[in-house]
């Protein structure tokens, strides 16, 4: 009886014998997506930096006084410009391509899979066209395969391989969902499917310097699998007050954070009679919204350069309307139907679709102002007559067809400013000028030119070398100057 007593013990604990005690149980994989939505939209660290401090700036959306804003004054702090780089690997990449691992070694084909690949394409483009070539094909993969030096893969096989992906991934997307996981589209695989297609459309026109054949071929592949079509389909997350860490949103963090930041002059003066200026826009000395008190802050000065210019002082001018866009619980926005539709215009005008490109154009314009009651809480409607109005007076005129398409585009875009600086790069619209205009700032490291790109780590040389000097080898100098693939 002992001896039976002692073996009904021994096989009561051998199973746990058999566990590795070093090695964590598998978490379930719905609950990795709620965590790699919140992580691309990012927290205040990357935000900041390279969202805020670099893009907004150049892309001259804001401007600033402020000298460590240096985008603003085309200088570097390579903290500031790696920023996203340095970010998104660790978090974003490392865990979209543990969930794919995932669902790979559980045999899961079907939705799960299918918005797992959408959304490391978005990660990945986003870094590639701020970037260019980048890790890729072997990235995120140290725990997984041993890969502690990834390769940096040429931006052109990059796009060919998340164009590909994209097609797959959406023909994946069934009636399964991932539940309370899925805070972009709660559950209605459809809208994935639009955003899919979306997204392939946006990394189809920006190919259309360097590959047009290409690019006509992608976005119509994309147009006739299902866009996004109403505000409805906005891909964008909800985020929350609280509590600390990636709940918030990282724009809110920074207005939290820093007062710094201006509405530039050159956007400011694009918005005048637009009925989106006293939503986006107001004074920062009292949040006054009245028209007479929305002035842009010029780029490209210091706070002696504007007061011995313009005798103002920097309150005096207008900032992001911390009312309506600045909270830490406001949404994040990631692609939007009214950029479709411009892109869509682009493409009526271009010949590729036989629809009209001022029909586009106009419900892209409608889409971008009445989204924002939308998005933000506290937003004023646009109503349906505001927006005639505003297109009446400034109807599609078919002979500057890219630069009314593509300025409404870069208004559209405003807070997302990784967008709105990779299409002003692929079309020059709107026609920016260096510093908005002003006098070149001393110091700067463009030779006085707008920036085309942010920079990687130089502790990539010695990190992660052969690779590192491989991608400058194709690319060119790690400098602002040097343009990405789709930028030549």
């Amino acid at each position: 009886m002992s001896v039976l007593l002692v073996s009904c013990e021994f096989d009561e604990g051998f199973a746990e014998m058999n566990i590795n005690p070093t090695k964590a149980a598998q978490i379930e994989v719905n609950n990795k997506f709620a965590s790699v939505f919140l992580r691309t939209s990012g927290g205040r660290y990357e935000n900041w930096r390279a969202s805020f401090i670099y893009s907004s700036q150049i892309i001259q959306h804001m401007s600033s006084t402020a000298t460590y804003w240096t985008g603003n004054f085309y200088t570097l702090n390579e903290g500031y410009a790696t920023s996203l780089f340095d970010r998104a690997y660790p978090e974003q990449v490392k865990e979209i391509e543990d969930i794919i691992y995932q669902l790979t070694e559980e045999g899961e084909t079907g939705t799960a899979m299918g918005i797992a690949r959408i959304w490391r394409v978005f990660i990945y483009h986003r870094l590639t066209d701020l970037y260019g070539d980048i890790p890729y094909s072997e990235a995120g993969k140290g725990y997984i395969e041993g890969i502690l030096k990834p390769k940096y893969d040429p931006q052109q096989e990059i796009y060919a391989s998340m164009l590909a992906e994209l097609e797959a991934a959406i023909g994946q997307i069934g009636a399964d969902t991932l539940g309370t996981s899925d805070l972009i589209f709660q559950g209605d695989t459809n809208k994935w499917k639009k955003f899919g297609n979306s997204l392939m459309l946006r990394l189809a026109m920006r190919m259309t310097k360097v590959d047009a054949a290409g690019a006509q071929a992608w976005a119509t592949k994309a147009v006739n699998g299902g866009t996004m079509d109403s505000n409805d389909d906005i891909c964008f997350i909800q985020h929350t007050a609280g509590p600390d860490g990636i709940n918030r949103n990282g724009h809110g963090e920074v207005f939290t954070a820093d007062g710094n930041m201006r509405m530039s002059k050159v956007f400011i003066e694009f918005l005048q009679d637009d009925p989106r200026l006293p939503i986006l826009a107001a004074r920062r000395s009292d949040g006054s919204t009245a028209l007479a008190d929305l002035i842009g802050m010029p780029n490209g000065l210091t706070s002696g350069a504007l007061e011995a210019k313009y005798g103002t002082e920097s309150d005096v001018y207008a900032e992001p309307n911390r009312a309506v866009v600045g909270g830490e619980d406001t949404p994040m926005v990631f692609q939007t139907y009214a950029e479709v539709e411009f892109l869509k215009a682009e493409m009526a005008t271009r010949g590729w679709i036989s629809s009209d490109a001022k029909t586009h154009y106009e419900n892209g314009v409608k889409a971008a102002m009445q989204m924002l009651s939308m998005l933000y809480a506290n937003a004023a409607a646009i109503s349906d007559a505001e927006v005639d109005a505003y297109l009446q007076a400034k109807p599609f005129d078919a002979a500057n067809a890219m630069k009314m398409i593509h300025e409404q585009y870069w208004a559209a875009t405003f807070l997302n400013e990784y967008e709105a600086f990779a299409n002003w790069r692929r079309t020059g619209f709107p026609e920016l000028l260096p510093f908005g205009g002003e006098a070149v700032y001393d110091g700067n490291v463009t030779g006085g030119t707008i920036p085309r790109r942010l920079i990687y780590p130089n502790g990539e040389s010695s990190t992660n070398p052969e690779s590192f000097e491989a991608a400058l080898s194709r690319q060119g100098p790690n400098e602002f100057t040097t343009r990405v693939w789709w930028d030549k």
